[in-house]
């Protein structure tokens, strides 16, 4: 199937790098729950958006010499240009993955990749010199010289503690299991609760599908050991240096041979 994501137009350089339909992919149990992760990728990133003008205004409003109002802006733009395509990467992505493959990997990968994005957005909501977003300090401070821009300021970091607090409302049942003994993914496939039933918010229903499931870190383990052992790089590369050692031997088995009968 040709790539369809990121939907770039036609005379763009740089073509879709990925395959993503959720109505193809995704069992219809899960759509919605996948549908909603995918928004709240997307308010994440129409967040970074605005911080950026947010410190845009911050770096125009603020007094010369006061703050480093210059190096957050700057900051803002590479956190943005970074984190972007990086959470689409590292925890939406494995989640599409884990529901369209029922993969154990992939939903460890989400866990712990979502935790990260957590931790991120409570240290940006804080607004702290060097990183780059309007949060809840820069704003205080911006109130004292501009009340127009402070209160732009302050929007922003209530939007990154409300993303933040959504973000750990999502993960505090989020405690996968080491062993999970009971069920299977068809066991969830014909479950009687509808996902109406199930945590309204998205990771609440990630992490009670997830148990139901059979995933466990042994399987996530067993799946990445396959994966490695089946690619073909890593396969050349380990022969490659089989081959190399085993000539290493022979060439040292024989000169030390021939020192023997010298």
């Amino acid at each position: 199937r040709q790539n369809n994501w990121p939907p770039l137009p036609a005379f763009s350089p740089v073509g879709p790098c990925f395959y993503q339909d959720i109505d193809v992919d995704i069992p219809s149990e899960f759509r919605s729950l996948v549908r909603l992760s995918y928004y709240l990728w997307l308010a994440h990133v129409c967040l970074l958006l605005v911080n950026i003008l947010g410190t845009l205004a911050y770096f125009i409003g603020v007094q010369a010499g006061k703050t480093n109002a210059g190096t957050v802006f700057g900051v803002s733009l590479i956190v943005c240009v970074a984190f972007v395509p990086a959470s689409y990467v590292c925890w939406f992505r494995p989640l599409y993955k884990a529901f369209k493959n029922d993969s154990s990997f992939n939903f460890f990968l989400f866990f712990v990749m979502f935790f990260v994005q957590f931790g991120i957005l409570a240290i940006q909501c804080l607004g702290l010199d060097y990183l780059g977003s309007c949060g809840w300090i820069n704003a205080f401070v911006m109130m004292k010289q501009s009340t127009a821009v402070g209160m732009f300021m302050l929007l922003i970091a209530l939007c990154f503690t409300a993303l933040a607090g959504l973000d750990m409302a999502l993960l505090v049942r989020v405690r996968p299991r080491l062993l999970i003994e009971h069920s299977t993914f068809s066991c969830t496939l014909s479950s009687p609760h509808s996902l109406s039933e199930q945590p309204a918010l998205p990771a609440l229903q990630v992490h009670r599908i997830y148990r139901s499931t059979g995933a466990s870190f042994a399987k996530a383990r067993q799946e990445f050991s396959q994966g490695v052992l089946a690619n073909e790089a890593v396969r050349g590369a380990a022969a490659d240096a089989a081959a190399v050692s085993a000539r290493s031997a022979f060439t040292g088995g024989g000169s030390g041979g021939g020192g023997g009968r010298y």
